[in-house]
């Protein structure tokens, strides 16, 4: 009986204090999944601007089954995941972190998983590392994500996953420029379960995860899978309305039987701000989705590959 493959894809970028480390736990791994499992790692090195390129040029010199692809710029960590399904061959697909903040001592747990029928598992953080801002950013970004798409995407869940060759090779289908693959990924619906974990701590270098990196990432993800905004921007607009048609109202009535104008030249100002507070937040939810629309429209390739070692 021919053993399966598993194809492990992992974007590095800056990574040079992590990948050595990393290629010597995956080496330990795969001595583990053998004879049953034949195992790939395709590392999509994404634009570094350190040694990372060279690192890994290296440990494929070294170990043959490290294959590596080269972006010609970063496109972000969606954009290396998208670029290492493409070039996978395996059966199943693991997805994980160069930082090895991902375990590998879990892929069989995840392996288990796959041979009982599901095609998608997932990791499910129980326990992460970092500090206490970077614990808030998570939390609120799983809470936010989660209640905008209607549960899609459960809390906590991570992007170190194993796939099976259905729902990658579907996944390659989806060329939307806006990407948000842990939502792609739940959005086709094929059979899921969750594997619960604890995050590890980096073994080198410094973490991506940066507010501002959190927040587009939210951002992203909402847009991309609920219109819940433009329903919040209709319903405010019609309270709003409501509201200002029955003050018109109340102070009509009230110049009708008091014969006083509209006082209160402070008032009216707060009101006219707030309104257009209101207006100016309509128009920047609205221009957001025009701004995903555009970027669809110039249809450019989700990444750009400048060169590639032992992929054929």
């Amino acid at each position: 009986m021919s053993s399966k493959t598993i194809s492990f894809v992992i974007p590095a970028y800056n990574e040079e204090a992590c990948v050595d480390k990393l290629a010597a736990a995956l080496q330990a791994l795969f001595s583990q999944l053998a004879p049953r499992y034949a195992c790939e790692a395709i590392i999509v090195e994404n634009g570094s601007h350190d040694t990372t390129y060279e690192k890994l040029l290296a440990i494929h010199a070294a170990d043959p089954r490290f294959k590596i692809i080269k972006l010609a710029r970063n496109f972000g960590a969606d954009g290396g995941v998208t670029a290492g399904l493409r070039f996978a061959t395996g059966d199943a697909a693991v997805i994980m972190c160069a930082d090895l903040e991902d375990p590998p001592e879990i892929v069989p747990h995840f392996i288990d998983k796959w041979e009982q029928g599901y095609q998608n598992v997932y990791g499910v953080i129980r326990r992460r590392q970092g500090n206490w801002l970077r614990r808030l950013n998570s939390k609120l970004f799983y809470w936010t994500i989660n209640k905008m798409t209607g549960g899609m995407i459960p809390r906590s869940v991570s992007d170190f996953r194993l796939i099976d060759r259905k729902l990658y090779h579907s996944v390659n289908q989806m060329n939307e420029r806006t990407r948000m693959l842990r939502g792609i990924i739940a959005w086709s619906g094929f059979k899921s379960v969750g594997v619960e974990f604890d995050r590890g701590d980096r073994v080198g270098g410094e973490s991506k995860a940066y507010t501002r990196t959190v927040l587009s990432l939210a951002i992203r993800g909402i847009l991309s899978f609920s219109y819940i905004p433009l329903k919040i921007a209709t319903v405010l607009g019609i309270i709003l309305s409501i509201i200002s048609f029955a003050a018109l109202g109340v102070y009509t009535l009230k110049f009708l039987l008091y014969g006083v104008p509209f006082d209160g030249f402070g008032t009216i100002i707060f009101i006219m701000l707030l309104l257009f507070g209101f207006l100016f937040t309509i128009l920047g939810i609205i221009s957001e989705y025009i701004g995903m629309i555009f970027e669809e429209t110039k249809a450019r390739p989700l990444f750009i590959v400048e060169d590639t070692h032992g992929i054929t």
